[in-house]
């Protein structure tokens, strides 16, 4: 490993770019260089064998810890780790820890690359906590946080908005509970001792909103004649055809999809499930897959600005320009909706079709069928109805 690979310079100079960038140093300091608000975030973080496990110990903002001080404390680190103690137990007796919001940062870092929506995730978590919980403990270091501290964050949006308080709740813990596993704290101040102590709040079920599966035909055909992208046009209908998630159509690849077997291949990266999911395409949605097949390579919807994929919010704001009252997640309900009050279909076959996962693991080890003919007919019924409705 390198000794003394960076400089002042360079550490002043770098920018995060579109995704978080470690640079290496020596005696296993790295400069940890995130995107976000003002120019992003650079913070010193050491990785260390500590008894025989691997683990990583945040150094400071380098706005608050100069590269000098950042490698004397990661020298001092690493023998205390070759002499078989633990450098997390040492910094807290010293006053070393880090300040609540460079231990997200770290945190951040260490969580992103099992994060599916990889940045997007990392920029709700950053913008959540730096608007309700940095004023608070931000700049206040990690042993120090109290759970008044975090009572002072939660109490006034506990109940107004229950849902972000509870996410709120979730990012501090997940900070502290690594400042725990680090050794500069015994204890979670966002533990259950905090929802213990607030008022009881019932959280609701948040609903996407979604349109009577009597006027789907019609917000098909209006989108359909509407002036934007064909891509996004076709990308709509073959989204709402097959009941899938918008972002599974926005990814949607031509090398997953098999024309003469009117079957569509999700991989598992791209599913919420982390499965592969087969999706019977029916006669409208290979026609629509017609309509869409210049080249048939690439993405099957592609951008006209960029050629890649379009952007997370692709089809939301086509509806919203249109004023169409629903989400797009919503015409998935409206087809279930639609297939419980339609059809004969079994119960399982529906939620086969939306790729729901069966929540008893004892049902799931039994159900080794993902009942694809059966939802073959099912999907072309569906098709066949919005094509009646829409006459």
């Amino acid at each position: 490993m390198p000794q003394h690979a960076l400089n002042p310079a360079f550490v002043r100079a770098v920018s995060p770019g579109d995704r978080p960038r470690r640079y290496r140093d020596g005696n296993g300091l790295y400069l940890l260089v995130t995107p976000g608000a003002r120019g992003g975030g650079k913070s010193w973080v050491q990785r260390l064998s500590v008894h025989g496990r691997a683990r990583e110990f945040g150094l400071g903002s380098f706005k608050d810890v100069s590269l000098k001080e950042a490698r004397e404390i990661a020298l001092a680190n690493r023998r205390i780790a070759r002499r078989g103690g633990d450098p997390g137990a040492a910094g807290r007796r010293t006053g070393g820890a880090p300040v609540f919001a460079d231990a997200l940062e770290t945190v951040i870092a260490i969580r992103q690359p099992g994060w599916k929506s990889g940045p997007r995730r990392a920029g709700r978590w950053r913008t959540s906590l730096r608007r309700h919980a940095f004023p608070r403990i931000g700049r206040k270091r990690v042993d120090a946080i109290t759970t008044a501290d975090v009572m002072a964050v939660l109490a006034p949006i506990w109940t107004t908005t229950p849902h972000t308080a509870r996410r709120i709740r979730q990012r501090i813990a997940a900070v502290m509970q690594w400042a725990v596993a680090e050794g500069w704290r015994d204890d979670n101040p966002a533990g259950d001792a905090v929802v213990a102590a607030l008022p009881s709040v019932k959280v609701r079920p948040v609903h996407r909103r979604a349109l009577p599966y009597a006027e789907v035909a019609a917000a098909i055909a209006a989108v359909r004649g509407c002036a934007r992208a064909a891509a996004a046009r076709l990308g709509f209908e073959f989204t709402v055809l097959c009941a899938v998630r918008s972002g599974e159509a926005r990814l949607a690849r031509w090398e997953d999809i098999d024309l003469d077997a009117a079957t569509w291949t999700i991989p598992a990266a791209v599913m919420k499930s982390s499965r592969a999911h087969r999706v019977p395409l029916s006669d409208r949605a290979v026609a629509v897959l017609g309509e869409a097949g210049a080249g048939r390579t690439g993405w099957v919807f592609p951008s006209p600005v960029s050629g890649g994929a379009f952007a997370d919010n692709w089809l939301r704001l086509v509806l919203t320009a249109l004023g169409i009252a629903a989400t797009p997640h919503g015409f998935r309900s409206s087809f279930r909706d639609w297939a419980a009050e339609h059809t004969d279909a079994p119960r399982a076959v529906m939620e086969a079709a939306l790729a729901h996962v069966i929540p008893d693991a004892t049902e799931a080890a039994y159900a080794r069928s993902d009942l694809f003919e059966r939802r073959r007919t099912l999907m072309q019924q569906w098709a066949d109805y919005l094509a009646g409705s829409a006459k």
